[in-house]
């Protein structure tokens, strides 16, 4: 039996917590042996009329549920087609619905490989359906809490969404505009009157609670952002968190116990001890056409007082210009010229700061302390070329390496002081991911929103809706 634990929500705190859901054991992917003979096919399991049509109700309501398509499908009721298509939906469920050829290459967690057929055929054998489809969605309740969210903004958007908002009152107004602001909030918060039209105390808390799920500064007053966020129409919504769905069945089955994630998109870091979060800082991430890759790695060392080697596109397209423009710049900048052509920063001057997160991984990135803090102020904090920037990373270091002998605090401390470039390997490697999420539900039920400043969720959706419609077309 699993432990149910909250996947928490907030502006700082919008963690990612993926725990196992209550009562679910987690499938372990396999993938098929490689021998030198072909493989022979397995029969497929011959279905009992009770279960045929058992499977065509299962596998209509789940498509639905698992966000795979948008409304039910017709079901070809011949057996031998029906068990091909509960696999082939078992494989979607479970791992993802996406080809390797729709992968884009900044996504960089694949899902593992999955043969649903044995765990199919045990079912059928022992009658026992209803849990195998039960079994298949990720075992985290960060899922499971998308997945009511799923189902509730659908039933938001079959009863006509919300309201557009084409004007922003202000707190002590009345009339239609605030009318139309409290129908327009009450349609995603339980806590909000949806009648009356005048904008008090508790309709300011309740525009401070959208903007925080929004990841808006909680102001409480309707600046265009927080417009266009309310104004964002419940079925694009729908196709949001089922994008973040399909994002869930890219994780491993199982989850190391200590880890590093990061919210590309929310720009927050979280650090894992088990599955409670021990810290959470602001990270600054990349600016879109500079996107943060979506990766799993592990990070192996700390570099104390890092140089910065400047790559290429950087160097041509922003610092060769300033040097041109104002010659001298490298040198007062701390820049110097490498074999090669290389340009490379000093630690004094370094702008990765004084400490830097080493994790191997396809696309040069990693974490790192910076000089220019006051990114970290902002609640829009997509500025970086790619690389997570960290708003604590003397803290961060400490942690990782607090079971690293030689690299106690202190030891820390004076090598940072000194100025000295030394790389500090970890005792105990901790896994790093870098993750895309838009929607997140909260442990009160709620549907936490980010923009999706990549673009990455339409495509994702579009991708998915397709290779659903067309494995509906193959089937027919």
């Amino acid at each position: 039996m699993k432990l149910i634990k909250g996947h928490l929500a907030g502006t700082l705190a919008t963690l990612l917590i993926a725990t196992p859901a209550a009562g679910q054991d987690i499938p372990v992917p396999t993938s098929p042996s490689i021998s030198a003979a072909p493989a022979v096919p397995a029969p497929l399991p011959t279905l009992t009329g009770a279960q045929v049509a058992q499977l065509a109700d299962l596998l209509a309501k789940d498509a639905v549920a698992q966000g795979l398509r948008q409304v039910a499908a017709p079901i070809d009721a011949d057996p031998d087609a029906l068990v091909r298509a509960a696999l082939d939906h078992a494989r979607a469920v479970h791992a993802g619905r996406l080809d390797a050829g729709d992968f884009q290459r900044s996504w960089g967690i694949k899902p593992q490989g999955y043969d649903p057929l044995p765990a199919f055929a045990d079912a059928v054998a022992r009658d026992r359906l209803a849990a195998w489809f039960a079994s298949l969605p990720p075992p985290y309740a960060g899922y499971d809490a998308l997945a009511a969210g799923l189902a509730r903004y659908r039933a938001i958007a079959a009863a006509g969404g919300w309201p557009t908002l084409t004007s922003a009152p202000a707190y002590g107004a009345s009339g239609p505009a605030v009318a139309l602001l409290r129908r327009r909030l009450a349609a995603e918060d339980p806590q909000v009157s949806a009648t009356g039209d005048n904008f008090d105390a508790p309709l300011l808390d309740a525009v401070r609670r959208a903007q925080r799920r929004y990841g808006l500064n909680p102001a409480g007053q309707l600046g265009a952002q927080t417009l266009a966020a309310l104004n964002v129409p419940a079925p694009a919504r729908v196709r949001q968190i089922a994008a973040n769905m399909e994002r869930w069945r890219w994780l491993p089955a199982r989850l190391e116990r200590n880890r590093v994630q990061v919210n590309i998109a929310a720009a927050v870091l979280t650090v894992f001890d088990g599955d409670a979060p021990v810290m959470s800082m602001k990270a600054v991430t990349g600016r879109p056409a500079n996107e943060t890759p979506m990766l799993v790695s592990t990070i192996h060392s700390v570099v104390l007082n890092p140089p910065w080697n400047v790559p290429t596109s950087i160097a041509q397209g922003e610092l060769l210009p300033k040097e041109r423009a104002s010659p001298g710049y490298l040198k007062r900048n701390g820049f110097r010229v490498m074999e090669g052509g290389r340009l490379q920063q000093s630690s004094e001057k370094s702008a990765l700061g004084r400490y830097k997160f080493d994790f191997a991984n396809d696309f040069a990135v990693y974490l790192h302390d910076t000089p220019a803090q006051a990114t970290f102020s902002r609640f829009d904090r997509l500025a970086s070329h790619g690389c997570v920037r960290l708003e604590k990373p003397a803290e961060l270091a400490k942690l990782l390496m607090k079971t690293t002998p030689e690299w106690q605090p202190d030891a820390i401390d004076a090598t940072v002081a000194a100025g000295k470039t030394v790389r500090a390997k970890l005792a105990d490697p901790v896994a790093v991911y870098l993750l895309y999420w838009t929607a997140f539900a909260g442990a009160n039920g709620q549907v936490g929103f980010r923009a999706d400043p990549y673009g990455w969720d339409e495509t994702l959706a579009s991708k998915v809706e397709a290779r659903s419609a067309r494995r509906v077309l193959a089937a027919k």
